[in-house]
């Protein structure tokens, strides 16, 4: 995973697959837990710092927000007991 600084985020202006990406981008939501997300996808934290991450390379983000290293999951869904809302109803 590559990080660099920027000053404001860049929005994208295209879909992935006109961007020449061509794998899938999959999120998993992991039971009161984190989600996974595989890439590839360009990752902005809120300070405006991009994480670019390459096809097949998995990324944990923290959805509890009790992680000390957001947006990035640290494992702190277990320590303070997390529970997801219900499901998404299809």
């Amino acid at each position: 995973m590559r990080r660099r600084r920027t000053t404001s985020p860049r929005r994208a202006s295209a879909p992935a697959a006109t961007c020449g990406m061509t794998s899938a981008v999959e999120i998993k939501v992991r039971s009161n837990g984190p989600y996974k997300v595989t890439g590839p996808i360009r990752l902005i934290d809120a300070d405006g710092t991009e994480y670019d991450v390459p096809a097949g390379e998995p990324v944990i983000l923290c959805r509890c927000g009790a992680s000390k290293t957001k947006p990035f999951c640290d494992k702190s869904h277990s320590r303070i007991g997390f529970e997801a809302a219900e499901r998404a109803v299809r």
